[in-house]
C-alpha cells in the first residue's frame, strides 16, 4: 500500500500548498483594496511566512510545512495559513486514539504520513465573521482518508449571511453526493458545540472526518472542492461588511466571542491536540488563537 500511494501523497501534499497560494493571494489582495475605515491608512497588510518542522523523538526527519501569518492589517487583525506534510511514527496516546477510531493495524504499524492546509482569519471590523477552514489528508499502513470542512464565525449573526455561507458549500457537496451536505453540516454542528458553554461556537459550517469510500481519486476530488469553496463562500460575506462601521459595543462582543473561540480550539478541537502530541511546531499548531480576546 506504501507504494501505491507514493504518487496520491504528493498530489494531495502539491494540492493543500496551490490552495495556500490562491487564498495568500486573495487575502492580500483584499487588503490592498480596502480604501476605507479606520485601518484604512496604515499599509495594506502582508503574511509573513516561516517554515516549520515537525520534532521525532530519534531526531529523524519528520516533516514540516509554511506558516503563513499576517497581524494588524486593514482587514484581518490576525490570520494564519498554514501547509503541513508530516509522517513518522505514532506515539503511544496518538497510536491509542487512532485505535480507538478504529484504524486498522495500529498497534503492530504505527507509521503516519498527514499533509494538509489549516486558516483561521480574525477580522479588524466585528461586523465581518471570523472563520475557519482545513482540508487534510491522513495514511497509515492500513488506511488511509480525508476530512475537513469550514465554519463561519460571526459575534454579530445575520441570517441572510449563515444563509449564503452555507449555501456555497451546498452547492459544492452538491456536486459530489446529494446526502454530503445535510450529513457534513449535522456533523459540523455537533463538532464545533462547546459543552462547558451550552453552545455552539459559531453559525456552523461542513465537517467531515474518516472519508474513505474506497475510491481515492473520488474522495480526493471532493476534498478540493471543499477547499475552492471556500473563498467564495467566505469572501462573499466579507466583501459585504468590510466597510461597515461599528460600535463599542460591537467591538467588546467580538473580543468576548473570541474567548469561546479559543476555550473551544484548547480544550476540545481534535486537529489542536493531534499537532501538539505529535510534535509539530507548537506556533503552527496555536496559530488559530486570537490576538485579543476577553473573558466575561
Amino acid at each position: 500500500m506504501t507504494d501505491d500511494f507514493d504518487t496520491k501523497k504528493a498530489q494531495a501534499s502539491a494540492w493543500f500548498r496551490s490552495l495556500r497560494d490562491d487564498i495568500v493571494a486573495a487575502f492580500e489582495g483584499l487588503e490592498a483594496t480596502q480604501a476605507t475605515g479606520p485601518f484604512a491608512d496604515q499599509p495594506a497588510g502582508k503574511f509573513e511566512v516561516s517554515q516549520t518542522k515537525r520534532s521525532s523523538a530519534d531526531g529523524s526527519d519528520a516533516g514540516g510545512g509554511l506558516m503563513s501569518v499576517m497581524r494588524g492589517g486593514r482587514v484581518f487583525e490576525k490570520v494564519g495559513v498554514n501547509v503541513s506534510t508530516v509522517y513518522g511514527t505514532l506515539g503511544e496516546r496518538a497510536q491509542k486514539a487512532m485505535a480507538a477510531r478504529g484504524v486498522p493495524g495500529m498497534a503492530d504499524d504505527p507509521r503516519f504520513w498527514a499533509a494538509g492546509i489549516s486558516l483561521v482569519a480574525h477580522m479588524q471590523n466585528p461586523q465581518t465573521p471570523a472563520v475557519h477552514m482545513n482540508t487534510r489528508m491522513f495514511w497509515t499502513p492500513g488506511a488511509w482518508w480525508f476530512g475537513g470542512g469550514s465554519d463561519l464565525n460571526p459575534c454579530i449573526e445575520r441570517a441572510e449571511d449563515t444563509d449564503f455561507f452555507h449555501g456555497v458549500l451546498k452547492d459544492y457537496c452538491d456536486k459530489h453526493d446529494a446526502t454530503y451536505y445535510p450529513r457534513f453540516k449535522e456533523w459540523a454542528d455537533e463538532y464545533f458545540y462547546v459543552p462547558h458553554r451550552n453552545r455552539a461556537r459559531g453559525v456552523g459550517g461542513i465537517f467531515y472526518d474518516d472519508l474513505n469510500t474506497g475510491d481515492w481519486d473520488r474522495d480526493f476530488a471532493f476534498t478540493q472542492d471543499v477547499g475552492r469553496a471556500f473563498l467564495p463562500a467566505f469572501m462573499g460575506v466579507t466583501e459585504k461588511w468590510r466597510d461597515a462601521p461599528w460600535t463599542d459595543a460591537d467591538k467588546e462582543a467580538q473580543l468576548v466571542h473570541r474567548g469561546l473561540y479559543a476555550e473551544y480550539n484548547l480544550v476540545y478541537d481534535r486537529g489542536t491536540k493531534f499537532g501538539l502530541e505529535t510534535g509539530h511546531d507548537a506556533n503552527a499548531v496555536l496559530m488559530s488563537l486570537p490576538p485579543v480576546a476577553k473573558w466575561t
